[in-house]
């Protein structure tokens, strides 16, 4: 009888490996087009709160300071600390998610942050201000890391990069927008109606969360798949161990002692003959004996909050060398942004005289521009992705995604050294505008594709991946606000983006190293994750 050995391309082998394929019931992918929009609008409208939770407080720090009497330092932690743990916090989330689904975890989230807004308002003393700006930041950034994931739930990856594109526009606009409603409501009530705004918008986002139907399903999630197999494991174990112990009490005693001794051995090598007996038996008389029974549907198990563990998924994603370089990449990115917004207000102040009102209508130009950015880029990184797609014969790799980038990338390094110069200088404002507008269309445009990036090299760990890269997105916020004042203060706004425009050359080169070798790294640990059956490993599927 012949053995035939599976071949490496076969389909059996690619249904296998694609866990983001696997068979589920009610697949959100299959829901109709108006479903999806619906889902993407209402995580797009939650993913709002975390850039206006972070912005529309600045203008009211000096009423804050005022009336709570609170120091400079004080100022500042309820800034940093905020921006550290929405960065962070996030990795949490995720693991969260992976075993209530995404819909538990919306309601909880929004849910914190409406009480953390709430009694914010209602504060008597900066500590407990400060105390409820952090309860704001865990609540606000569940969405920012769970939104990227519920789209990968339901979108297939050559969507992905227009449909990434149209919900990062949302969160832009807070930092745009952030400002601007923060002095009007500090000049028209006080500092407590912008935390009594955010509360209003978060409970109305908990509202529209309650009928919101899960996307994620635990068939498509390695992080459940492998707390699942360690359960089942331990599981196994303690049955083995239980049903051996009870067929050694039961052999036992049904060994009879002899009355007598014929060959004149003592009592004592009588029982020991009947142990070493017993001992080589063992084996057969456990396969007579039913065993325990262990669970194997998926049902018979319910994992429990002592399953999640927030580092294992994030080492899984940090260890491969293509996330880890991706990773600093866009963290480096996304710290140019939240340094432009801080220090662009500053100077506004300090050297054009500008007051909260024209200082936030200044800062809509780069929130246009990255509005522009996140959905013109996101359509450009779908069409690159398909046109490259079908010149691979139809079969894709998420290295792909990242090709769009190359045509950003001397313009961002360009846009970033020319806004720092103009505002050196002191420039007519228009001129300004006209480059914060470009250095928000070409840096979100490069973002956007790293984010699906991100999402399409780490399936079955979207959630985790996505988390991840707010980590480091929250790390470098957290030490660009940080540095970004003394170093405006030492060496001007000319010497501090010249070093941010290095920077971006430096995050440039990380992309186009992914690009060379991202694939083989990827694929590696992919190997490695699959048990070495290299026959398992295949890239994403061809899809209509």
């Amino acid at each position: 009888m012949s053995h035939e050995k599976p071949q490496a391309n076969s389909a059996p082998a690619i249904a296998i490996a694609d866990i983001e394929h696997a068979l589920v019931v009610d697949d959100p992918r299959e829901w109709s087009r108006s479903r999806k929009w619906c889902v993407l609008a209402t995580v797009s409208a939650a993913s709002v709160v975390a850039g206006l939770s972070g912005t529309m407080y600045n203008p009211a720090l000096s009423q804050v300071q005022e009336q709570l009497h609170a120091s400079s330092s004080a100022l500042a932690w309820s800034l940093s600390l905020f921006i550290l743990l929405q960065g962070t916090l996030p990795l949490v989330w995720s693991a969260l998610s992976e075993f209530w689904g995404r819909k538990k975890v919306y309601l909880v989230s929004t849910a914190l942050c409406t009480i953390g807004c709430i009694v914010a308002a209602l504060s008597k003393t900066i500590d407990v201000l400060i105390g409820m700006r952090c309860i704001q930041a865990l609540g606000s950034s569940a969405v920012m890391s769970l939104g990227a994931a519920t789209l990968a739930d339901i979108y297939e990856p050559h969507e992905r990069g227009t449909m990434m594109g149209i919900y990062y526009s949302a969160p832009l606009l807070g930092p745009s927008l952030g400002p601007i409603l923060g002095g009007i409501l500090t000049q028209a009530f006080s500092w407590r109606a912008t935390f009594w705004f955010i509360a209003i918008f978060t409970g109305a986002c908990f509202l529209l969360f309650i009928p919101f139907r899960d996307t994620y399903r635990r068939e498509r999630s390695l992080t459940y798949q492998a707390a699942l197999k360690r359960r089942r494991a331990i599981m196994s174990a303690k049955g083995s161990e239980s049903s051996s112990i009870t067929q050694v009490a039961a052999i036992s005693r049904a060994i009879t002692p002899k009355p007598e001794n014929p060959s004149g051995a003592s009592p004592g090598d009588a029982k020991k003959d009947a142990i070493e007996t017993l001992a080589r038996e063992r084996d057969l008389e456990k396969q007579q004996m039913p065993p325990r029974a262990v669970p194997t549907d998926m049902d018979d198990l319910k994992l429990t909050i002592a399953d999640v563990n927030p580092a294992k998924p994030l080492w899984y994603v940090l260890r491969r060398i293509n996330n880890l370089v991706i990773l600093v990449a866009s963290g480096l990115i996304f710290g140019l942004s939240y340094c432009i917004a801080y220090t662009c207000s500053r100077t506004l102040a300090n050297e054009y005289g500008y007051n909260v009102l024209k200082i936030g209508l200044v800062l809509l130009s780069f929130g246009a521009g990255c509005l522009g950015g996140s959905i013109f880029g996101g359509r450009y990184s779908d069409y690159v992705f398909r046109k490259l797609k079908a010149r691979n014969g139809g079969v894709s790799a998420a290295e792909m995604r990242l090709e769009s980038t190359i045509i950003f990338m001397p313009l961002l390094p360009a846009a970033t050294i020319g806004y720092g110069w103009v505002c050196e200088r002191h420039v007519n404002v228009a001129a300004i505008c006209v480059l914060l507008f470009l250095t928000g269309l070409f840096l979100i445009a490069i973002y956007s594709s790293t984010l699906a990036y991100i999402v399409d090299a780490n399936t079955g760990r979207s959630s985790s991946a996505v988390a991840s890269n707010s980590c480091f997105r929250g790390t470098t916020a957290f030490i660009a606000a940080e540095v970004a004042v003394p170093l405006q203060d030492a060496i001007g706004d000319g010497g501090l983006y010249s070093l941010w425009a290095g920077l971006m050359i430096f995050a440039n080169i990380l992309i186009l190293l992914v690009l060379w070798k991202g694939e083989a790294w990827r694929r590696k640990w992919e190997v490695k994750e699959a048990g070495g059956k290299r026959s398992v490993v295949t890239t994403n599927p061809p899809t209509s």
